[in-house]
């Protein structure tokens, strides 16, 4: 765990929803399968204003929480933030202005320091009362029954943020408003914070003033009206002669180089005083660094209180952001609890919902509802054609548990979630070519391991079981995995198994925690459309030929493959003599 993320004592890190690699890469959490973020979760998800809210966002997709008391705090600040919706506006906008404090503390603590970050950190400082304020308009006591009473809802992120009067003074007498970033060079601290600094400043820009004082003394000393005193990296200060006046260079003048055009001349008094001004500039510049190391110790020494605003600042953040996106997506609290129970009503796939309004077609995504629990229904079974939604469907409910685990709100009507230990998921897989791995294998140690770690109190959906090998291996693997969920004394956990094996469905009359779904499709002539909507009951049929012509088949294939369809149709329907032990085995297993 992070350190800086312990550091809030409301927050237990250790009690955490674990979601697998491969659950995240699969449910396309942090990214699309394509490997981009557009398409993700987290990229649906995240409306934060600032670099720390959307650290802290990918942190607890992460590791969402198992414990319902700080997903309630969650919850009633996110309540609290919608209760006012213009205020979140400005709220937003206010946090949008904020320095990344977790950072520049990382930087200043590694050595990695220049004026700009102190300037960062004070231009934080001095805006923190302002968003205290700002803050305190959205207090109020819970409304929630499910919340803790008498407790401002806000009051965790609030009493968090110490805005360090002193350190901002400090940091505000010190620095100039906009500082170099060259600690070689100087010109970061103030005029007047230190007296020595601006003793060797003024010793150090009084130059110029001397230098043309001097310069007009010599022009009259000798008479050469074109005398004058410069200065360079290579020689320092110097008096320069044309050629036609040198027959005019008093006595003390003496000679440091010759030009194409004169000579360059220097005196005791100008040697003098470049020693005390070249010394004075070095010693300011020293001055100004020693300084510098002063404020950056005491931001260090403060480091503890202001990374533990640095979080709250964050969690203000990314709350926030969460009650915006609520606002603007239509998101509901969900209610949480620790039984085994899933409900969702009207529930909708955030991402896909949201890829669908930035389309413009005008596609509005349909909802459905899901109840299920360990005790009652455990398994929902799902049928349907290709492209009708199953997997669509059952994405979208382990990614309203997630979000809710999270402590957002959830794109539905009305949402119950048992806290969920774990996600598992077996949805598609490829060869594993650079292990000797194919296909069928991979998809069977992803589900091995799913039986092995599963728990009550775990959510698994699975999407085509045993497709990778031959029709009734693959049937049989699908049949028993089944049977093994449901009646495992140890395990019960809630699962969403969708398949194109239509003879699974005779399951739900031998195992009565195990229930038919089907995704409805409609039948227009030789056409279909996918209504989208998950429905008790079974698919009477697969429609994998009108699936092959919405993908743009050439229609003589279609053709054929109707006629083929219709061929095997009727050979499946009458006797066969069967002479495999093995086949008749397993056709009797499944009644055929």
């Amino acid at each position: 765990t992070p350190q800086n993320l312990s550091e809030l004592k409301l927050h237990n890190f250790e009690h955490r929803l674990i979601v697998e690699p491969n659950t995240a890469r699969q449910l396309e959490i942090f990214k699309a399968l394509d490997g981009s973020k557009n398409g993700s979760l987290i990229n649906a998800m995240n409306s934060c204003v600032t670099a720390a809210g959307s650290r802290l966002l990918e942190k607890c997709l992460l590791a969402p929480e198992c414990d319902v008391k700080p997903l309630l705090q969650r919850y009633d600040a996110i309540e609290a933030f919608i209760s006012l919706p213009e205020d979140l506006k400005e709220l937003r906008e206010s946090l949008s202005l904020l320095r990344d404090l977790e950072r520049i503390l990382s930087r200043l603590q590694n050595r990695l320091r220049t004026p700009r970050e102190l300037a960062a950190t004070r231009d934080t400082l001095r805006a923190l009362p302002s968003l205290i304020t700002q803050l305190h308009k959205f207090s109020g006591q819970n409304s929630s029954p499910d919340s803790s009473t008498n407790s401002s809802k806000l009051s965790w992120i609030v009493d968090a943020i110490d805005p360090h009067i002193d350190l901002c003074r400090l940091l505000g007498q010190a620095l100039e408003e906009e500082p170099s970033n060259d600690l070689t060079l100087g010109g970061f601290i103030r005029p007047g914070f230190d007296k020595s600094l601006d003793e060797l400043k003024n010793l150090s820009t009084g130059h110029k003033v001397w230098i043309a004082e001097l310069e007009k003394q010599e022009q009259e000393r000798s008479g050469i009206k074109s005398l004058k005193v410069k200065y360079n990296n290579n020689f320092g200060f110097f008096i320069e002669v044309t050629n036609a006046n040198l027959s005019r260079v008093p006595a003390d003048y003496i000679r440091k180089s010759t030009t194409v055009n004169g000579e360059r001349y220097v005196t005791a008094a100008l040697q003098e005083r470049q020693k005390e001004i070249l010394g004075a500039e070095s010693n300011a510049i020293a001055r100004e660094l020693e300084i510098f190391q002063t404020l950056v110790a005491q931001i260090i020494a403060c480091a503890s209180t202001l990374r533990q605003t640095a979080q709250a600042l964050a969690w203000c953040d990314l709350l926030s952001s969460f009650a915006h996106n609520a606002l603007t997506w239509n998101y509901v609290r969900p209610t949480i609890d620790d039984s085994t129970t899933l409900e969702i009503i009207e529930g909708r796939h955030p991402v896909v919902e949201q890829s669908l309004v930035s389309s413009g077609n005008g596609e509005k995504f349909v909802p459905n509802d899901t109840r299920m629990s360990a005790e009652a229904d455990q398994i929902l079974l799902i049928t349907g054609p290709n492209m009708a939604g199953k997997s669509t469907y059952i994405r979208q409910n382990a990614l309203i548990i997630l979000m809710a685990q999270v402590g957002s709100f959830v794109p539905a009507k009305v949402v119950k979630v048992g806290l969920t230990d774990r996600i598992f998921s077996r949805i598609g897989s490829a060869d594993a070519l650079s292990r000797g791995e194919s296909t069928f294998m991979v998809e069977m140690t992803e589900t091995a391991y799913i039986l092995r770690h599963a728990t009550p109190k775990s959510l698994i959906i699975l999407d085509e079981i045993g497709r990778g090998t031959s029709t009734y291996d693959g049937l049989s693997i699908a049949w028993a995995v089944a049977e093994y969920l449901h009646a495992h004394p140890k395990l019960g956990p809630r699962t969403l198994f969708a398949t194109h094996y239509h003879e699974l469905t005779r399951l739900e009359k031998s195992l009565p925690r195990l229930k038919n779904y089907t995704v409805a499709v409609k039948e227009w002539g030789s056409k279909i459309i996918f209504v989208r909507q998950v429905v008790p009951g079974t698919a009477d049929r697969s429609y994998g030929v009108h699936v092959a012509q919405l993908a743009g088949i050439p229609d003589s294939v279609i053709a054929r493959a109707n006629q083929l369809l219709e061929s095997l149709e009727s050979q499946s329907k009458a006797p066969k003599q069967k002479t495999d032990k093995r086949e008749e085995g397993q056709m009797s297993l499944f009644g055929v």
